[in-house]
């Protein structure tokens, strides 16, 4: 007689796929929380329905995509994925208002080794909780469980976002004058860049180092590296309602000189007041104890400024209280200049 050979399963080979059937059942409740007014169909078919929003002209459509890099390190060796996904959020709805877009859908693509090792519905409800901080309807998504190609724990994230705005009122830089004035909306920390960088210098190499305080403050390392990005949507839209914006951007890797110089014309530049930059102690931290170059921070640090405005001369310390109002610090940090087009600091 032959020997009875056993039956392979997918769940054999790493896959679960009822854990993931109960996954998406947790995230179409989640999803529910964050669906706006235009979703005709979302988490469950294979593709969301989403009607364009009434009162456009001629509406024009907007993309954005991006992950958090390398702060997914920390989130893991901290155990904490709370937060994760607002910043996922985050990255991509702030790029999108840069245009004068309002941020429609967000889809998110997860991929992990393995379901049962990583708090997968922490991460989607940090994505729910950011989409419900920008107005933007969780549509759907991709859970992928692939063993063998991510070690048990690991995982990558990535998001995907749609906007729309006014072809006619759409920012592009190009009203943009010497003597207008660049404003600056304060960040809350690293927000989703610079982490190499940053774990390098601060020697960030499992739980204990993160467990430290940053000097002179009762706040943790990890406190500190896994504060959320701010989500700027809600008060930079309702700023293009009440001011001449006139340029715009996100603040991310590069920092302020290779992320303004993208919303600056040809034949202006930009001058950016650096005694008028906020001081966050986690930035002069990390300059300090990885002898960092002060140019080398800037050009990979947001170094206390998450996103730009410029605006004419007039309405800077306007648009300033209009933000703090708001809840976001904002202070006026330069303006620009005729010249080659650059950033430059003084």
């Amino acid at each position: 007689m032959k020997a009875r050979t056993a039956k392979l399963s997918y769940r054999d080979s790493g896959v679960d796929i009822k854990a993931a059937d109960r996954l998406v059942a947790k995230i179409a409740k989640l999803a529910a929380s964050t669906r706006g007014p235009e979703v005709l169909s979302g988490v469950g078919p294979f593709a969301a329905a989403v009607r364009l929003p009434r009162g456009y002209s001629e509406p024009v459509l907007l993309s954005s995509s991006d992950g958090v890099g390398t702060k997914l390190a920390l989130a893991r060796l901290a155990g904490r994925h709370d937060s994760i996904g607002i910043d996922l959020v985050a990255m991509n709805v702030n790029d999108l208002i840069t245009a004068g877009a309002r941020p429609l859908f967000f889809l998110d693509y997860l991929a992990v080794g393995q379901l049962s090792s990583v708090d997968c519905e922490a991460i989607i409800a940090g994505i729910a909780q950011g989409c419900r901080q920008s107005a933007t309807s969780l549509v759907g998504g991709e859970t992928a469980e692939m063993p063998g190609f991510y070690r048990k724990g690991e995982y990558d994230l990535a998001g995907f976002c749609v906007g729309v705005g006014e072809k006619k009122k759409l920012i592009n830089g190009r009203r943009i004058r010497p003597g207008n004035v660049i404003v600056g909306l304060h960040s809350s920390g690293l927000h989703s860049n610079g982490y190499s960088l940053a774990r390098k210098a601060l020697r960030i190499n499992g739980p204990r180092s993160l467990a430290s305080k940053l000097p002179g403050s009762t706040t943790s390392l990890e406190e500190e590296l896994l504060r959320p990005t701010t989500i700027y949507v809600k008060p930079v839209l309702a700023a293009l309602e009440n001011f001449d914006v006139r340029g715009m951007a996100h603040i991310t890797g590069g920092g302020i000189p290779g992320n303004l110089v993208r919303a600056l014309p040809q034949g202006i530049r930009a001058v950016i007041d650096r005694s008028s930059l906020p001081n966050l102690p986690i930035f002069d931290y990390i300059e300090r104890k990885g002898h960092i170059d002060r140019k080398e921070m800037d050009a990979t640090f947001n170094c206390g400024i998450g996103y730009t405005m410029v605006v004419p001369a007039t309405q800077a310390t306007a648009l300033c209280r209009f933000m703090r109002r708001r809840r976001v610090k904002a202070s006026a940090i330069g303006h620009v200049e005729s010249g080659r087009r650059r950033v430059r600091y003084e």
